[in-house]
């Protein structure tokens, strides 16, 4: 089996390993939030006289929570997965940042590369351990290939050097996006449920305000405020995840910016020191 055939083996098990992980959160976020908003909100302690059908006991927020009705576990899952993947996005980011400092890393590589030191270059990459150096070790070994190959024009040398740069950054870029689609979408949705679950109460408060027969503004005061439970879990939801999506995307950009500069300047040393 060559080395690319495994490379492609590897990122298609690693592919599989993260739908199985993202499938696998959901999941479990749902059955938790489930649990909570039954055993833990539904409790009849939080409830007057002990009845989960009847009024929340003064301060007792969980039970306020709980009138917001079956949309309350939805935003709680949201909520619960929002929260799994911005921590899993942050370890990847900071595992892909490898160690020490970025900027101190290219620069020592920088200077390893103008004085011709090619393999110290590809050692200083396996210490760093991180998505830039992975890309620049792919290129440092093509451009040892390359530099010693007698068949190649110097033009043609620089264009399978661009190459391989783009290659390994393919290969990296969507482990460190991985992922933020599923932040988005909760951005997007965790209002829309918010906004369902208060209409849906808005309903329920009206049609049992109609079946009283009278009048009667603190019910009707009541079921409002429950039913606005929901909005304000689903934009606080949708708030958290907006900023996290941003947060990550810089990241990502500026990783990515680093990857392009450090990929040019290798190539920008290739060009200088190869006479052929």
């Amino acid at each position: 089996m060559s080395k690319k055939q495994k490379q492609n083996d590897g990122q298609s098990l690693g592919n599989t390993l993260r739908s199985l992980f993202a499938t696998g959160t959901i999941l479990i976020s749902l059955i938790i939030a489930i649990v909570v908003f039954k055993f833990v909100m539904g409790n009849p302690v939080n409830f007057e006289g002990g009845n989960v059908k009847g009024a929340p006991m003064p301060g007792n927020y969980l039970a306020m929570v709980y009138k917001g009705g079956f949309i309350v576990p939805i935003l709680i899952t949201l909520l619960l997965v929002l929260i799994t993947f911005s921590i899993e996005r942050f370890v990847t980011l900071r595992k892909a940042r490898g160690k020490g400092r970025i900027n101190v890393f290219v620069k020592k590589l920088q200077n390893l590369m103008m004085a011709g030191q090619i393999q110290e270059a590809i050692v200083e990459c396996d210490n760093q351990k991180g998505s830039l150096a992975n890309v620049l070790k792919a290129g440092l070994l093509r451009y040892k290939e390359l530099e010693t190959d007698p068949n190649l024009e110097k033009d043609q040398k620089i264009i399978a050097l661009q190459q391989t740069f783009e290659e390994a950054t393919a290969l990296e870029l969507p482990m460190l996006s991985k992922n933020l689609v599923i932040l988005s979408t909760i951005a997007s949705i965790a209002v829309l449920f918010g906004l369902l679950g208060t209409v849906l109460g808005m309903i329920r408060a009206f049609a049992a305000l109609a079946q009283a027969g009278a009048p009667d503004a603190l019910a009707l005061a009541t079921g409002i405020s429950e039913a606005l439970i929901n909005t304000a879990f689903g934009i606080g939801g949708s708030t958290i995840a907006i900023i996290m999506y941003n947060f990550f995307s810089n990241k990502i950009d500026a990783m990515t910016f680093k990857i392009d500069e450090a990929g040019f300047s290798l190539i920008q040393t290739f060009n200088a020191n190869v006479k052929r």
